[in-house]
């Protein structure tokens, strides 16, 4: 499950990035839980097929993520806004976010 939370999070930061394609077969697998044969009907492709282009998108995510650290600075950001006690940084700090 936190596998799928954390692509969750690298989909929103990079989905732009990425086909339409990938992200149809992305949002179908992840958020909509559909299975490989499911979305292999509705796509009229095979279950390999589905299978390995969900991970050319999962590693397309990741590698993203190496080289821009947008998620990783994002959740320093959050941690950083627990302990700011002014009102007004703290906000502009979470509209960053």
């Amino acid at each position: 499950m936190e596998d799928f939370v954390y692509y969750g999070e690298l989909y929103d930061l990079y989905g732009e990035l990425l086909t339409k394609k990938q992200k149809q077969y992305f949002e179908d697998y992840y958020f909509q839980n559909l299975s490989l044969g499911e979305m292999a009907d509705n796509y009229a492709v095979s279950r390999n097929a589905i299978f390995k282009q969900i991970h050319i998108v999962v590693d397309k995510l990741m590698e993203y993520e190496e080289k821009l650290h947008l998620l990783e600075k994002r959740q320093k950001l959050e941690r950083i806004c627990q302990f700011i006690d002014n009102p007004n940084i703290k906000k502009e700090l979470e509209d960053l976010i």
